[in-house]
């Protein structure tokens, strides 16, 4: 019930957030115990693409405790994650604020990826030495 809740509370701030910012479309997803800006249900994701809608770009594989090659991705696309492993993993920005996707053991999940080309460096926030790149082009 404490997962309902802090998705609730995570939904209604992006609503707000969304608003504030004259309705941008920039995607944020809400895991059920989500606690950053973007992130995602193992089973069902929420949210949406600026302009027309992207195609998957993408897929982050994560498998022996790791993120696997670098990805690249256009400006908004989302991006599909697969956790092969056994325990609960996490694809975080480096960047505060721009992502971060909680993906279950043996789950899948999915961000939508910022809107700015640039190179994100990101991690895993329950496994220190896991790292990845996601490159927006």
């Amino acid at each position: 019930m404490k997962r309902f809740g802090l998705f609730c509370a995570a939904m209604c701030l992006v609503a707000a957030f969304a608003t504030a910012c004259g309705g941008s479309n920039t995607s944020t997803q809400e895991k059920a115990s989500g606690t950053a800006a973007a992130t995602a249900s193992p089973t069902a994701t929420a949210g949406k693409t600026s302009g027309s809608a992207a195609a998957a770009a993408a897929t982050i594989t994560i498998a022996s405790m790791s993120f696997g090659d670098p990805i690249t991705a256009s400006p908004g696309a989302k991006i599909a994650i697969t956790n092969k492993d056994s325990v609960e993993h996490s694809v975080t920005s480096d960047t505060e604020g721009k992502f971060s996707v909680d993906v279950e053991g043996n789950a899948e999940g999915t961000l939508t990826a910022p809107t700015e080309p640039g190179e994100y460096a990101f991690h895993c926030k329950y496994h220190p030495s896991m790292h990845g790149t996601l490159t927006v082009t």
